[in-house]
């Protein structure tokens, strides 16, 4: 299979790891702790645990997971809010299946619908479009989720709706982008980091430019990586010459894909559609500048803020964690999963207490399913 096998090469794996180890031994003899090497995005998290990379490169490397789970940075105020529109009379509420289970005050989306709201998951903001079209007599709403990688489409949805004038089509955007939280992460004195493997998916939309400041105002090289195990054994390689040399640079291990200036289309539906927000609060980070995306006065008539009076077009409130849920902690790179004091006992799958434990991208959830130190829970 082109592009995938080629990239599960054992042999080939064999080879970058020895060739790690090298580099990372000449590296640690400087130094006492090992090198925090941060993977941004869930799917990186997810792929490591997969194929046991946290185990097979050098001891003297720790992988620190990021933020990069859409679903797990949304506090639980945005999920108490789309439940809130979801029981409103005459509405059918769309989203990803990756939310549906992701637990607000009021219990789960999920849950929501089983109380009796109509809930539909989709799997394009194009299903809900075609929903409303179908039902001109309900109001449709879709939940705008995630980073710069689905936030096009989510774009292009809006556009196609003014087009068609399908009154009863909008949009909760919750969308948000990757670049200004890893800014928080660096400017936080206690957090310890030596170099980034960045997002992918999101890189094919935004390219590299927007992850200059990492190298040019910290000091930290970052690679955009792949999803296959070579591709992010590649990627810390790359990293760790970056620190051998005495560099810090954006390079692009993932050029097949992603290219350097990023999608001109996607980025233009984007602009068309969005505005930043003044600020936006992530679970564990707080209010973050310009971290979210809002939708424009053109496409206010799309916009379920606006139409329902929810999120932060209205009073919003905030919504404190569980006690001693660890999920802010966790998707900052303070700690890892099976330090939750709620890890595997009142927080599995089954009865999650935070997002990390049921995003198809949240580090419990790899933690879990991979194995990763699943024992030290039980």
């Amino acid at each position: 299979m082109k592009f995938a096998s080629e990239f599960r090469d054992p042999l080939a794996a064999r080879a970058v790891l020895a060739e790690i180890a090298r580099l990372a031994g000449r590296i640690g003899a400087t130094r006492e702790k090992p090198l925090h090497i941060m993977e941004i995005c869930g799917g990186h998290t997810h792929a490591i645990f997969r194929y046991g990379l946290d185990k097979l490169v050098h001891e003297g490397i720790e992988f620190i997971h990021g933020p990069g789970c859409p679903v797990c940075v949304l506090p639980m105020t945005r999920v108490d809010e789309c439940i809130e529109i979801a029981e409103r009379p005459n509405v059918i509420f769309t989203t990803f299946g990756d939310a549906m289970r992701v637990p607000g005050s009021r219990g789960s989306l999920l849950q929501a619908k089983a109380r009796g709201a109509d809930i539909r998951m989709v799997y394009s903001p194009l299903d809900a479009l075609e929903l409303a079209r179908r039902n001109p007599d309900r109001e449709v709403v879709f939940f705008g989720l995630g980073f710069e990688t689905t936030t096009p489409s989510t774009a292009l949805a809006l556009q196609q709706a003014a087009r068609e004038r399908l009154e009863n089509f909008s949009v909760f955007c919750n969308h948000i982008t990757v670049p200004e939280p890893i800014r928080v992460l660096l400017q936080d004195p206690d957090m310890r980091l030596d170099g980034f493997v960045g997002p992918g998916h999101v890189s094919m939309v935004i390219g590299l430019e927007p992850y200059a400041f990492i190298a040019q105002e910290f000091g930290k090289p970052i690679v955009v990586a792949g999803f296959e195990p070579l591709d992010l054994l590649q990627s810390v390689l790359m990293v760790l010459r970056q620190i051998a040399e005495g560099r810090a640079e954006v390079e692009n291990q993932y050029a097949r894909v992603v290219p350097r200036e990023g999608n001109p289309a996607s980025l233009a539906a984007i602009a068309d559609v969005y505005e930043r927000r003044p600020s936006f609060e992530w679970r564990g980070l707080g209010e973050i500048e310009a971290s979210g995306l809002r939708i424009r006065p053109a496409y206010a008539a799309y916009d379920a803020e606006a139409k329902f009076g929810v999120g932060y077009g209205a009073v919003s409130r905030r919504i404190a964690e569980p006690e001693g849920c660890a999920c802010g902690a966790v998707m900052t790179g303070r700690i890892k999963p099976t330090a939750c004091p709620h890890y595997g006992t009142q927080c599995t799958p089954e009865t999650p207490l935070g997002a990390l434990m049921v995003s198809s991208e949240g580090a419990c959830a790899a933690y879990w399913q991979y194995g990763g130190a699943r024992a030290l829970a039980s």
